[in-house]
């Protein structure tokens, strides 16, 4: 199966649905980041700290596989020269919507976030790469492009998904309330559903996801040339029940020395 083929049709539809990460941000948002008062998410509701930016003023900055008009015109209302890097045509689509919309400069590039050969070595300053990896069979290819267009002392900023998201299993969890420990990790809709319910994904263009080890996640970073230097956990700010336990998303702060 073309996972990145149908992931990309799958994110295509979630625009369509209006999930929330594909609804771009509102006039009012682009205003105050002009006047220099703003933040941007890297996973579901904790802002990534001001202190983990750099000046932004002219910075060359890559929204990694961070189509859906949030971040990336953010970051250009706020100075910077940004390009966006999606799988999705529809969500690049709503980054020209806000930029077209208030004036901004984004350059859109469809794309692989794991194939980043369009780019020439050390293009970037700066990288923000909100969670996403899910949507790919193997993250350390991400990091290792992540790397090679970063210049000396630029920042990868990057949110994830916790592993232990994919243990349980949902479907008995929203009809009894109940977590139930159901998947082996690292976890994979390719090889842990079932032929019925991979074609059920298929049918209603529902994204394929992976889950990733905090080996692979973060020692990934660390083995491609990395210094980690920023942590923080995250939960949502919605009704969930395995946030009632324990942060399930992780974002990070990485320079390329």
């Amino acid at each position: 199966m073309d996972i990145q083929a149908h992931n990309r049709a799958a994110w295509d539809r979630e625009v369509e649905r209006g999930n929330q990460w594909t609804v771009p941000v509102g006039k009012e948002v682009i205003a105050a980041a002009k006047k220099g008062k703003w933040e941007i998410l890297l996973t579901p509701s904790k802002p990534v700290p001001r202190d983990w930016f750099p000046d932004l003023k002219k910075l060359d900055v890559l929204c990694l596989a961070s189509g859906g008009g949030q971040q990336a015109p953010i970051l250009a209302a706020a100075g910077a020269n940004v390009t966006v890097l999606d799988n999705s045509p529809k969500q690049l689509e709503q980054d020209r919507l806000v930029a077209d919309r208030d004036s901004l400069t984004i350059t859109t590039v469809e794309g692989n976030m794991a194939d980043l050969t369009v780019f020439p070595y050390q293009s970037f300053d700066l990288i923000v790469h909100p969670v996403s990896n899910s949507f790919v069979p193997d993250v350390r290819p991400v990091w290792t492009e992540a790397f090679r267009v970063l210049r000396r002392g630029g920042v990868l900023l990057a949110g994830f998904s916790n592993p232990v998201r994919y243990l349980f299993d949902y479907e008995l969890a929203e009809r009894t309330g109940t977590l139930q420990v159901k998947y082996p990790l690292p976890y994979s809709d390719i090889d842990s559903l079932t032929e019925e319910e991979k074609q059920r994904y298929v049918t209603k263009g529902i994204p394929f996801e992976f889950s990733h080890t905090l080996e692979d996640q973060i020692g990934g970073q660390s083995d491609v040339g990395f210094l980690i230097t920023g942590l923080y956990e995250d939960s949502y700010n919605q009704n969930d029940l395995l946030t009632g336990y324990m942060p399930t998303f992780i974002a990070t702060r990485a320079l390329k020395p």
